[in-house]
């Protein structure tokens, strides 16, 4: 048995039983991937695939759990990479990040600045997408970490740590009626044309809750992914807008009024996360410690302890977080 039959097999499982798109993956040959399968159904003595002809069209009971349990094998094999390369050199290696727009853009830049400054020889890949996207790659192991605030359910197999609450502001041009208002309400909002964030994306469950809860029915004209681009709409006239506080920018974005929502909204709290049974390499605690300053080293050390995301949850249940 072969670490790279266990690296195959678990491939195909992560695309879709497609022999074809896995060996695009392991940069190999279809018929690579195919002879390793046999041999190793062989070696074991029970078939991982059921095939109807030259097709895998599913897995067998006994393929379920070989599957599982080569994902154990592999990520211990990864760990013990990782261990031997800190041992080696503890400032060289990879760090990937899957997060969204809004941290890429405004919370991560000067994180990624100062832990560049302090690891030159570390390379950083980000990974950019939806929460269903981010918690996808992180699972698979494409990515260290992930970042996220919306859709926690879709990150069961990873253990998320809570970082920051944030709330939200709301946009208007200098001439608005609103602008300079303060304490706005949730009623007066619901008479304007709104410009928000796509439904799944930064904390736009919370906005949506409020307005049910008053039995509001607020006009949502336009929706995006990216803030920029919702306050470029504001700028335009579509409507006002509602985007997460840090998103603006007193200097750059001085066109536009920001007008306070926190007490419109409840508030949301970004998380990062890695996969279950992960070893965390030096450089990957500093990393963490550097985007959220109470979880250092010791308190790391006492979440990867933990063996299900309700211990990490219990860990944190009395702790206050930092603003943003």
């Amino acid at each position: 048995m072969k670490l790279q039959q266990l690296r195959y097999i678990c491939e195909v499982v992560n695309q879709g039983l497609n022999v074809s798109a896995a060996s695009l993956r392991l940069h190999t040959s279809q018929s690579g991937v195919s002879k390793q399968i046999l041999a190793l159904e062989s070696e074991l003595g029970v078939s991982i695939f059921v095939r109807n002809g030259k097709h895998i069209s599913g897995m067998t009971p006994a393929g379920k759990a070989i599957i599982e349990q080569a994902l154990v094998v592999l990520q211990q094999s990864e760990n013990l990479l990782k261990l031997a390369a800190d041992y080696s050199d503890e400032r060289t290696g990879s760090l990937a990040i899957a997060t969204t727009h809004t941290q890429s853009r405004y919370v991560l830049p000067p994180v990624i600045r100062r832990f560049i400054d302090a690891y030159p020889e570390v390379s950083l890949q980000l990974h950019q997408g939806t929460p269903y996207q981010i918690a996808e790659i992180a699972a698979k192991g494409t990515a260290d970490f992930a970042i996220a605030t919306e859709a926690m359910e879709l990150f069961s197999d990873l253990m998320m740590m809570p970082c920051y609450r944030w709330n939200r502001a709301v946009l208007v041009p200098q001439h608005h009626v609103l602008a300079g208002r303060q304490g706005v309400t949730l009623e007066e909002l619901a008479q304007y044309p709104l410009v928000t964030y796509v439904p799944g994306f930064t904390g736009r469950a919370r906005l949506d809750d409020a307005f049910q809860k008053l039995g509001l029915n607020p006009k949502v004209v336009f929706t995006a992914a990216d803030a920029d681009v919702i306050k470029t709409y504001v700028r335009l006239g579509l409507g006002i807008g509602i985007v997460a506080h840090m998103a603006y920018d007193a200097t750059k974005d001085a066109d536009l009024i920001s007008i306070d929502a926190s007490h419109l909204f409840e508030d949301s709290i970004t998380r990062i996360g890695f996969r279950k049974g992960s070893m965390l390499r030096a450089y990957m605690l500093d990393f963490i410690h550097m985007f959220a300053d109470h979880l250092d080293r010791k308190t790391m050390e006492k979440v990867l302890m933990c063996q299900t995301q309700s211990d990490v949850d219990e860990l944190f249940k009395n702790i206050v977080l930092p603003r943003r």
